[in-house]
């Protein structure tokens, strides 16, 4: 099999102008991260981290193989900040439903074996997904509030929605682009901060600005798709 077919066939195929911003995205990453001195955990995860949204954006199961590799090193990064919340949540969440994530979406491939089917929630699931948890970054805040977190409220509901938002990522739903623009506009604010602060972490602040972007763009081409 050529090179260009099993790129297409693992990574999907883009237009001229996904694939200009993607490719200027990850670099701009790499290039940030090597000017700016970051330590190598924090290069490795926003790289990975970016391939990885792009991916699960196109709806390729290749995703989450690079995004176990973004985890485990954004779960370290996230400890040495002191971000204890994010660091659970990559660390006994993500992981292991990234590694379900490849599963479920075997089960529901397109008929080109290699793209997903996407879908919708129904209007009673979106009032009790959003409400609980609602609920429960509150209770969150609360409990970092007293653990000396630099950003309880921010870490809080990254925290919790991030979990809402991986659970409608390997439901499929388009959902879940809603709830990553919040997250990751929040937690571009968060990481901007420990920038400020004397943390060597520029490519994650890159990083998580241009998920916010990414973020905007998949919920449009989802919604194009599941209109036609």
């Amino acid at each position: 099999m050529k090179i260009s077919a099993i790129v297409k066939k693992y990574l999907g195929e883009f237009s001229g102008l996904e694939t200009v911003f993607f490719s200027f995205s990850i670099l701009f990453a790499l290039f940030l991260s090597v000017y700016m001195k970051d330590n190598l955990l924090s290069t490795i995860s926003a790289v990975c981290g970016l391939s990885y949204t792009i991916l699960a954006g196109k709806g390729r199961i290749f995703c989450y193989y690079i995004g176990i590799t973004g985890t485990l090193c954004y779960c370290v990064l996230s400890y040495k900040n002191g971000f204890f919340g994010n660091c659970l949540l990559y660390g006994l969440y993500y992981l292991p439903m990234e590694i379900t994530g490849i599963f479920m979406w075997k089960k529901h491939l397109k008929e080109n074996l290699t793209e997903i089917k996407k879908t919708c929630l129904i209007a009673k699931e979106r009032l009790l997904y959003f409400s609980a948890a609602l609920f429960l970054a509150f209770a969150f805040f609360i409990i970092l509030k007293y653990s000396n977190d630099p950003s309880p409220f921010i870490d809080s509901f990254t925290t919790v929605f991030s979990v809402l938002g991986l659970y409608l990522t390997v439901r499929r739903c388009i959902e879940q682009w809603y709830i990553w623009f919040i997250i990751n506009l929040l937690s571009t604010i968060m990481w901007t901060k420990a920038l400020i602060n004397g943390a060597m972490c520029a490519g994650t602040v890159v990083m998580w600005l241009i998920y916010t972007i990414l973020a905007v763009y998949f919920l449009w081409d989802w919604k194009k798709e599941l209109k036609n």
